[in-house]
């Protein structure tokens, strides 16, 4: 496997139903936005099989890549190999009629992603209508942004007709504080029911880095102490934002111990909430 960082096996045993909910497929043979964020590494189906295997995890689910825009092909194909074991986020064009919703729906799509950097595909400007279209039919808004742009659009957010999934645990400097304005406006959120947090890519704003990221710690233990029961894992694998020394997503894994310290709520995390989230 072409990977800068061998994957280590995960500390402890990984529960049965354990679920990635969020990594992308990159393929041979689509073509690629040039303004996007593009995979450094193998991003092929193939290749993070021996991610899943080696972490030990049963559940998917592919988020696509702003790379591929509103051509979901690469992400429902991918879906489709895995079979029941795969849901996914997909990037609808809003000129798309309910016809193309309905489809993705049967097809596993469970929320509409909007990535916020580097060659935005779906604005800010969609998200009240889009999210209106897409409620109906379960899904969810998966947003990743920076995170004062989580405070300037609080608005919006706090009015969406759906749950809300931030990526990334909202990619805070480890060093925010609590009195924080964009920190203050995701608790909130996160207050209000409806809203959910991706345990993933510690790396972002952590100065202190690999493997245990330890300076964002805090932030992880913040967010789970808010809303346990919202909170999901992810790899964010091939970290197409890298594009060296990629993470060791067994090391990742084990940080969901550390922040935990309690068997119950680390399956929680892994299994249970997002077995209720992606409805497996």
């Amino acid at each position: 496997m072409s990977h800068d960082t061998p994957v280590s096996a995960p500390r402890l045993p990984t529960p049965p139903g354990a679920c990635d909910t969020h990594m992308h497929i990159y393929e041979p043979g689509y073509p690629l936005r040039a303004e996007a964020a593009h995979a450094s590494q193998p991003g092929t189906l193939n290749h993070y099989l021996e991610v899943k295997k080696k972490l030990g995890l049963t559940r998917t689910v592919i988020v696509q890549p702003s790379g591929y825009g509103t051509d979901n092909t690469c992400t429902l194909e991918a879906m489709a190999k895995l079979g029941d074991t795969a849901r996914g986020v997909a990037i609808v064009d809003p000129e798309a009629p309910d016809t193309e919703i309905e489809r993705l729906t049967k097809l596993g799509i469970r929320g509409i992603r909007y990535h916020m950097r580097g060659g935005v595909v779906l604005g800010w400007d969609t998200m009240p209508r889009m999210a209106a279209r897409v409620a109906p039919f379960g899904w969810h808004v998966q947003l990743q942004c920076e995170s004062k742009e989580i405070g300037e659009h609080a608005a919006i957010l706090r009015k969406l007709p759906c749950d809300l999934v931030i990526d990334h645990m909202g990619r805070f400097e480890a060093a925010t504080p609590e009195t924080d304005k964009d920190w203050r406006t995701v608790m909130d959120l996160l207050s209000g029911g409806r809203c959910w947090i991706k345990l993933s890519g510690p790396y972002y704003g952590s100065k202190s880095g690999p493997p245990l990221y330890e300076d964002k710690a805090r932030i992880a233990k913040a967010l789970i102490k808010a809303a346990p029961e919202r909170m999901v894992w992810a790899t964010n694998w091939p970290h197409p934002s890298y594009k060296k020394n990629f993470p060791d997503e067994g090391k990742l894994l084990d940080l969901v111990s550390d922040w935990t310290q309690d068997e119950t709520l680390r399956r929680r995390i892994l299994v249970d909430n997002a077995a209720v989230l992606y409805r497996f």
